[in-house]
Parts: C-alpha cells; sequence; structure tokens
C-alpha cells in the first residue's frame, strides 16, 4: 500500500509526494510519543541548561506531542554518562516542568553508541531502555562497526531488542538499500530521524529516507531534538507534501505513550 503513496523513478532515487501546504498538515499529535530527543540539561550535545529543555519541550507540545522519551547519548569518548547522571538530569527536569506548570510526560533512556564500551556494560548492568526491552543504539556515521551483526545478535542474547538509530544517516549503506532489509532480518527495529525528510542532513540522507519510508522498514520516528534548529526543521515540516504520507505510516510510538 505505501507504495502506491509514492512516484518512483526508474532508478528508485526520487520519490515524489504531494504539493507543499503553507498552511501546513495538522501537527505531530499523531505521532503521540517522542522517543529519541537529547532534552536533559548539560550531559551532551544537547540542550545545554535547563531553560534551553523547558523552550524545546514547550516547542515540541505546541507541535503536538503529548509525552516524551529523551534519550542521551551514553559514548565513552564523548558523553561517558551513566544511570546516575541520567537520571539526576531528568529529576532536575522534571522538577522544572513541575515548577511552571507545564504538563509532558518525560522519561529518559539512552543512546547508546556501539562500541567497547557498550559491550562492557551489556555485560555489566541493565541498560536503559525505551520500552520493554528494546533499546536504542547507534554506530559510526562514517563505517560500520566490525563483526556488526555478531554485535547484534550478542545483544538480542542478552534479551535486549536493538532499535537501530536514523538509519537513512549511515552513508555506507547508501548504495545498499538490502542493508536496511537485512537489518529488519536480523530482529532489529529501524527508527527515523522526521528531519531527514525535510533534507537538513543533505539530500543524500533525505533520499534514502524516503526510501526505507517507502518500502515499509521504518517502526519509529524520532525528533532527535537537540537544539532550536531541529525543531524549526521540525515546525517546517509540516509543510511539506511528505506529510500526509508520515500520517497515515504505521509507525509504533503510539505504543509508547506515557501515562
Amino acid at each position: 500500500m505505501l507504495s502506491k503513496l509514492f512516484g518512483r523513478k526508474k532508478e528508485e532515487k526520487v520519490l515524489n509526494y504531494g504539493p507543499r501546504n503553507p498552511d501546513g498538515y495538522g501537527d505531530w499529535s499523531f505521532v503521540g510519543t517522542d522517543m529519541h530527543s537529547h532534552l536533559v540539561p548539560g550531559i551532551d550535545d544537547g540542550a545545554q541548561t535547563v531553560e534551553d529543555s523547558i523552550s524545546l519541550i514547550q516547542q515540541l507540545q505546541g507541535m503536538g506531542f503529548k509525552s516524551l522519551i529523551t534519550t542521551p547519548h551514553i559514548k565513552s569518548d564523548h558523553y561517558p554518562n551513566t544511570h546516575a547522571t541520567i537520571q539526576s538530569g531528568l529529576q532536575e527536569l522534571r522538577a522544572a516542568l513541575h515548577q511552571r506548570g507545564i504538563n509532558m510526560p518525560i522519561k529518559a533512556a539512552a543512546e547508546y553508541y556501539i562500541d567497547d564500551y557498550f559491550m562492557q556494560l551489556l555485560d555489566a548492568e541493565p541498560l536503559l531502555t525505551i520500552t520493554e526491552n528494546k533499546v536504542l543504539v547507534e554506530i559510526s556515521f562514517l563505517f560500520e562497526p566490525v563483526r556488526f551483526y555478531d554485535t547484534l545478535f550478542k545483544i538480542q542474547t542478552a534479551g535486549y531488542k536493538p532499535i537501530i538509530a536514523h538509519p537513512e544517516r549511515y552513508a555506507f549503506y547508501h548504495n545498499n538499500i538490502n542493508a536496511y532489509k537485512e537489518l529488519k532480518d536480523r530482529g532489529c527495529h529501524l527508527q527515523l530521524n522526521t528531519i531527514s525528510l525535510s533534507g537538513y542532513y543533505g539530500r543524500a540522507v533525505k533520499e534514502v529516507a524516503e526510501r526505507i519510508l517507502s518500502m515499509g522498514l521504518y517502526d519509529y520516528c524520532g525528533t532527535d531534538m537537540h537544539h532550536v534548529k531541529h525543531a524549526d526543521s521540525m515546525q517546517k515540516l509540516l509543510q511539506s507534501g511528505v506529510m500526509p504520507v508520515l500520517q497515515q505510516y504505521p509507525f509504533l510510538n503510539s505504543r509508547l505513550q506515557l501515562v
């Protein structure tokens, strides 16, 4: 069915949507819960202050999001966060939301960078999950990790289901669309960065995101919100002809609604 929503050139590189609508195609309420963002203040490359966090959350709320699962980086070389640093920052943020009378349910998981440190964590402690046993992971944008499929198998053997963050941004897969099918076949879920469809990360990423979407391979979508430029791109994307397609897509975010 999804393929009928897209015009497709013979080489399947450019997908055509409906017309741009200056009045916008509604809001993002159809998503329900944003499951990828960086809103805990001052612990990674996302919001740096509580005020930054509050501003971004208010913008997300204004766009129609009902709840948030924020996912600080855990990356040993740059952001060596722990359960303690993440939960402490989350409590500070929740207190600030309460003080301002902002009703936005929010919990914290993590975006784990797959490296040797992650493999140590996998053996040492429970991971912070999006929901149930589902864990958000990312890899290098430059190259696929050595023995990546073995690593995915180890994650699953430990009882987790990997959600691959923004697979459209991994350039080494761009000329091998079957790699995304392979990840799905190996039991992974795929998460779209919605602003990839706006061209925020460049034309190549946009086109690959469109192809993955048309093939029905995405399971979740997320804003990957870091700062106001991302919020602006989310707002502008509402005018894009891709929105009616997204609004019909069976994303699993609706199952993540926080009470």
